[in-house]
């Protein structure tokens, strides 16, 4: 990520309804409890398996952690692995019969509607539901976005000194040769939708001189790391947390949305498989991570009724992060396969092992 200051995840969670629950009443929103919720879970064997799209193994040990914390008894097994790669492995398991996860959380915004047609997804409101922004979820249940993830570039101010960039349009001057990181756009396709904006407002030639500058790296986190360990003054095509750069004494400093550059923001789409095994414990996960008290952090939040961190604005209020974008790219694959084609003419073949390694056909089974 351009900038590697993760959100911070509450291990807390309280009570989302009344003791009523939603069970038999399609449409209505979860009432039952986490307590209530919890015990189900516990009941049905106290393990369920995620599928995340991520950049490291590790990358959700910090969800598996906090959740682990606050419902004893119960296991997650978050399988981290590129989304690309998740969803393939999805549709083989699924065409195959042999289903591993129980919850998907992906990148791959587009899976989520044509798995809907399928008939593969469950249809499920969490509790707070009503209260996720309209272009954050399904409008019947089958998926809903938790948590709102942000690409643009950051820069490690003891490096950069009294030179620090002001707009990424500055990352073709030849004075950054060798001082840039990036995650390569055509490996991965929130990186690659970035580049497309910054390709439309400063041109072809804006992609040609920072390309001469900057190490491409796999992992759209790879480039905020370089940076933030100091090797790499600027970090490019990857994470970006709103608050960056807020703490006087931060190294790092986010880019956005400071500048009239466009960025990018989105909501990670997260879903309940209708075969899984674990039902129960997927319905916990999912109204943890949207309750109320999960949500309200330093970063955005996908619910109307969390406020943004202080000094900002509520991230569908940022024109120049155009959230409508993002989903509508990734629906038309022969366009974003074409425009990955000519970004791999000026930046060459994406090389290296992916990052979380390789993990096979069924990983969690």
């Amino acid at each position: 990520m351009a900038a590697t200051i993760a959100l911070s995840v509450a291990a807390v969670g309280l009570a989302l309804g009344t003791a009523a629950h939603s069970e038999g009443r399609p449409g209505a929103e979860e009432t039952r409890t986490l307590d209530q919720l919890y015990r189900a879970a516990k009941a049905e064997g106290g393990r369920f398996v995620v599928y995340a799209g991520g950049d490291w193994k590790d990358q959700q040990d910090d969800t598996k952690r906090a959740f682990e914390k606050r419902f004893p008894g119960i296991k997650v097994e978050m399988v981290v692995d590129y989304s690309k790669y998740q969803d393939a492995r999805i549709d083989n398991q699924l065409a195959t019969g042999t289903l591993v996860p129980d919850v998907v959380q992906l990148q791959t915004l587009q899976d989520f509607p044509r798995w809907k047609r399928e008939g593969a997804l469950l249809s499920y409101k969490p509790a707070g539901f009503g209260k996720v922004h309209d272009r954050f979820k399904d409008e019947d249940g089958a998926w809903v976005a938790t948590n709102v993830l942000a690409f643009g570039a950051a820069y490690n101010k003891e490096l950069v000194g009294h030179d620090a960039p002001h707009s990424v349009r500055d990352f073709a001057d030849p004075k950054w040769k060798g001082r840039i990181a990036s995650a390569y756009p055509n490996d991965d396709d929130a990186t690659l939708y970035l580049y497309s904006r910054y390709v439309k407002k400063f041109g072809w030639h804006w992609l040609a001189g920072m390309a001469r500058n900057t190490e491409f790296l796999r992992g759209s986190d790879s480039a905020g790391n370089q940076m933030s360990a100091g090797k790499k003054a600027i970090g490019l095509g990857g994470w970006v947390t709103p608050d960056a750069g807020k703490d006087p004494a931060a190294t790092t400093v986010g880019m956005l949305p400071n500048t009239s550059d466009p960025f990018m923001a989105w909501g990670q789409r997260e879903a309940i498989l209708k075969h899984a095994k674990h039902p129960a414990a997927a319905k916990l996960f999912l109204n943890w991570q949207l309750s109320k008290e999960q949500q309200t952090s330093d970063g955005w939040s996908v619910r109307t009724d969390v406020a943004a961190p202080a000094g900002l604005k509520r991230v569908w209020q940022y024109q120049n992060a155009d959230i409508d974008g993002f989903p509508a790219f990734m629906t038309d694959r022969g366009a974003a396969e074409r425009l990955r084609q000519q970004m791999t003419v000026y930046i060459g073949e994406a090389k290296g092992e992916p990052t979380p390694g390789r993990l096979g056909t069924h990983p969690g089974r």
